[in-house]
């Protein structure tokens, strides 16, 4: 089983900027694809950014140039560095991770969600 604990979020004015933070522990022998998706109410949950263990990255035309997903592997932790946030950025955030277990089945896991709110 994989646990995924999320930290970062919180009350931010327009303009400002959070870093988000998921670390992924558990019998993990490797990860593959790492990203951040959100979920604002009364909308559908959609991609924010994602990174293969690579390091491509992949961004939601809505935070391009803004927005910036990065991971730090030896710590199986993904972060998601946003600035110059909206209002429209407000939303509960979720981290996503697939990889293998050591006995080579494959994960998928979800953290918690942390709330991110942009207002003034």
């Amino acid at each position: 089983q994989v646990q995924l604990v999320e930290s970062g979020g919180g009350l931010v004015q327009p303009g400002g900027s959070l870093r988000l933070s998921c670390a992924a522990s558990g019998s993990i022998f490797s990860i593959n694809a790492m990203g951040w998706y959100r979920q604002a109410p009364g909308k559908e949950r959609e991609l924010v950014a994602a990174i293969t263990s690579g390091g491509i990255t992949n961004y939601a035309d809505s935070v391009k140039g803004r927005f910036t997903i990065s991971r730090d592997n030896a710590k199986n932790t993904v972060y998601l560095q946003m600035a110059s946030l909206k209002p429209e950025d407000t939303a509960v955030y979720y981290c996503n991770v697939d990889g293998h277990y050591y006995s080579g089945a494959l994960f998928g896991s979800w953290g918690q969600g942390t709330q991110v709110t942009v207002s003034s």
